[in-house]
């Protein structure tokens, strides 16, 4: 059996490393052994990940939305971070519940900025050195939401099957190259997200997860670890997860 690769081989960038899915990520590599590049807006937060990890974790203030921002940050990497071989595009949001004709066209805006441009500009910034050294995979945070519509999803859920497409598509481009491509795509997870999709209202964020366990975002980083680990000639192409309590919702019928 072929052994699965260790993760003191690995160097990872991570965006939205301040909070959620990018923090458990950061921890998660670095306690493996992985160099972990962390980057977000929050400089306190960011700070404060740099002393938890220590040596083995560089963090850089980037707003992904800002293409000349993200192609100067992976040019400026330092030595021992300069050769990223797993990127995790992992900064995203979600804003409102709106049905469509009532939703904030700021809103669609902030979320197509983040969500598909950042993710894009993130990828091609990397992607190229990976091809350049025949190493390296992209993982991708995509959402049950690119599959199954639910009502105010519209463009939050638009965004997340971009997602889906583009890593479809990028494993087609790489044929020949060893850089592998995985989309994972979460259901419930209690972190910030739903905090920020109701602008702050803890009792409203709260009642999303009321009743039931959430997955978390230790849950999260886990699988996606588990996917950069296996050996290389394996690539996890897609992988939906949610709680066992969450399901595909029914077909919607207005009736009388």
């Amino acid at each position: 059996m072929i052994p699965m690769l260790d993760p003191a081989t690995l160097t990872v960038f991570v965006t939205g490393a301040t909070a959620g899915f990018g923090a458990a990520l950061c921890r998660r590599f670095a306690e493996a052994g992985a160099r972990v590049i962390g980057t977000g807006r929050r400089r306190d937060r960011l700070d404060a990940l740099k002393a938890e990890l220590g040596e083995r974790c560089h963090v850089m203030e980037l707003d992904v939305t800002d293409r000349a921002a993200v192609l100067a940050a992976v040019e400026s990497l330092p030595p021992g971070f300069d050769a990223p071989n797993v990127c995790i595009a992992n900064a995203g949001l979600a804003l409102g519940l709106s049905p469509a004709h009532e939703a904030d066209l700021d809103d669609w805006d902030r979320m197509i900025a983040t969500n598909v441009n950042g993710l894009t500009y993130t990828v091609r910034a990397l992607l190229p050195g990976m091809v350049a050294r025949d190493e390296g995979h992209v993982v991708l945070l995509g959402s049950v939401a690119g599959d199954y519509p639910y009502p105010g999803g519209n463009v939050y859920g638009a965004t997340k099957a971009y997602v889906k497409q583009l890593a479809l598509n990028l494993r087609s481009d790489l044929l020949g190259k060893n850089v592998r491509v995985t989309n994972i795509e979460p259901g419930m997870a209690e972190t910030e997200f739903s905090l920020v999709r109701f602008q702050g209202d803890a009792d409203k964020a709260a009642q999303t997860y009321a009743g039931m366990t959430s997955m978390s975002a230790e849950d999260i980083a886990e699988t996606i670890f588990w996917s950069c680990i296996l050996p290389r000639h394996l690539n996890i192409n897609r992988m939906q997860m949610m709680p066992v309590m969450q399901a595909f919702a029914p077909f919607a019928v207005k009736r009388g």
